[in-house]
């Protein structure tokens, strides 16, 4: 698989990934309203297609990740651009990186859980406040479960930081 930074893409190639995947590149989340096809992000190619997308933001000494999107699961694609972007923050030494997701999306729940990545908090009704913005979002998602909270996941970089500058 091949991995490249988003800056090395054709911004149209995201924007279209992007209405394919979730509507618009627009992506309204309880820390903010995003144009995903302007963040720093990675993406996984297969000859010319896009087959993975991970965008993220870095502030304060952490990363968000804001989107992440493989076409094939169970294939590795996001724990390849997971990598990446643990790698990148990593290199930067930052803290921790942090991301969100809904309530029904119990397979990036489990998918991040492994990952190491904890459960932090759940922001109540984000996704009902997120709709004022973005009306599309849906009101029922995965196995018809109704979408209204967020749940944010973080995983500590401390210790890998730590263990980078003692090499």
């Amino acid at each position: 698989m091949n991995v490249k930074s988003v800056r090395d893409l054709p911004k149209s190639k995201m924007i279209d990934f992007f209405k394919l995947h979730w509507g618009s590149p627009q992506m309204v989340i309880s820390s903010g309203v995003y144009d995903c096809s302007e963040l720093d992000g990675f993406a996984v190619l297969k000859g010319d297609e896009m087959i993975g997308l991970i965008t993220y933001i870095v502030e304060n000494g952490e990363c968000e990740i804001i989107s992440l999107d493989s076409v094939e699961e169970g294939k590795g694609i996001g724990t390849l651009l997971v990598e990446e972007v643990e790698s990148m923050a990593m290199s930067q030494l930052l803290t921790r990186i942090r991301l969100v997701t809904t309530n029904d999306n119990l397979l990036a729940l489990k998918f991040y859980q492994k990952r190491g990545y904890r459960l932090s908090r759940i922001i109540n009704n984000a996704v009902d406040r997120a709709r004022r913005i973005k009306p599309e979002i849906p009101l029922i998602g995965n196995e018809g479960i109704p979408i209204q909270d967020e749940i944010e996941l973080v995983k500590q970089l401390e210790e890998q930081v730590d263990n980078l500058e003692a090499k």
